[in-house]
């Protein structure tokens, strides 16, 4: 779908590699939008359920969750569920999800669940964020065709671009075969230490692979952003003013700014 005013823009936070920071950017990315003014949608995609317990979502409150809405047996509405941030909501996981694999398999147009199930999605979410699994699986497949750009946290380590090139011929796979407004909207380098020499050799190497795909904005190693989840916050609530946070600010504002230079371009081409 076009950028536009009227219909949110699904963006999929994806690395197949767990531990780069891949929940922590869904969501003090989502946060961070929402604390610039925007209406955002969470969507735990999952089996951990990490990103709803980083928001404070109780187990009791997980009744409907994004397992539901992903087979149809649930609506976008009858699923999500408040959080202490104002304008951001989340569609919470469930160990259901664990079996998803298995149930896709066999389901019917496996490819397009998650696409009819947001389909319909109310206009009232600017974006709307979904964290998929650690995995390039059908779930993670689901996501992709029914997303309109990909996020890659990648993390500063020896292994980064380790993957990635799977990752993006994925991507370039389900633009050719199911979704061709997919795309790679940016790499986010995360977990970057300053006084490491390899931080900054591989944030040099993935630069130099992907070039303005990876934004500006580098999210540092913080323990204030990893002390967050254990107390249901993101981290721009627990601690605004901490490095990590004032990063994801950064990378919210580097995001709408893309998309705004996105928008420019279609009504260009238009």
């Amino acid at each position: 779908m076009p950028v536009s005013d009227q219909s949110p823009r699904i963006f999929a936070i994806a690395n197949q590699k767990g531990g780069v920071g891949k929940t922590t950017t869904s969501i003090n990315l989502a946060t961070s939008l929402a604390a610039v003014g925007k209406r955002v949608l969470l969507i735990d995609m999952d089996a951990q359920g990490n990103a709803s317990t980083g928001l404070g979502v109780k187990r009791s409150e997980r009744e409907n969750s994004s397992y539901n809405l992903l087979f149809g047996e649930k609506m976008v509405e009858e699923c999500v569920v408040g959080t202490k941030v104002p304008r951001l909501s989340i569609i919470p996981s469930s160990m259901h999800l664990s079996g998803a694999e298995v149930e896709l398999v066999t389901a019917p147009n496996r490819e397009f669940l998650m696409q009819q199930a947001l389909q319909h999605i109310e206009n009232k979410y600017d974006y709307v964020v979904i964290d998929c699994p650690p995995a390039l699986n059908l779930t993670t497949l689901n996501i992709l065709v029914a997303s309109d750009a990909v996020i890659v946290p990648l993390q500063c380590e020896f292994y980064a671009l380790e993957g990635l090139a799977h990752l993006t011929k994925t991507i370039d796979r389900v633009r050719s075969s199911f979704n061709p407004r997919l795309e790679l909207h940016g790499v986010v380098l995360t977990m970057f230490d300053v006084r490491n020499r390899l931080s900054s050799m591989v944030a040099n190497d993935v630069r130099g692979y992907f070039g303005d795909k990876v934004y500006q904005t580098v999210i540092p190693r913080n323990e204030r952003v990893s002390e967050a989840p254990s107390y249901g916050l993101p981290a721009i609530v627990y601690d605004m003013r901490c490095a990590g946070s004032q990063a994801y600010i950064q990378l919210a504002k580097e995001v709408i700014k893309r998309e705004k230079s996105i928008l420019q371009n279609e009504r260009a081409v238009a």
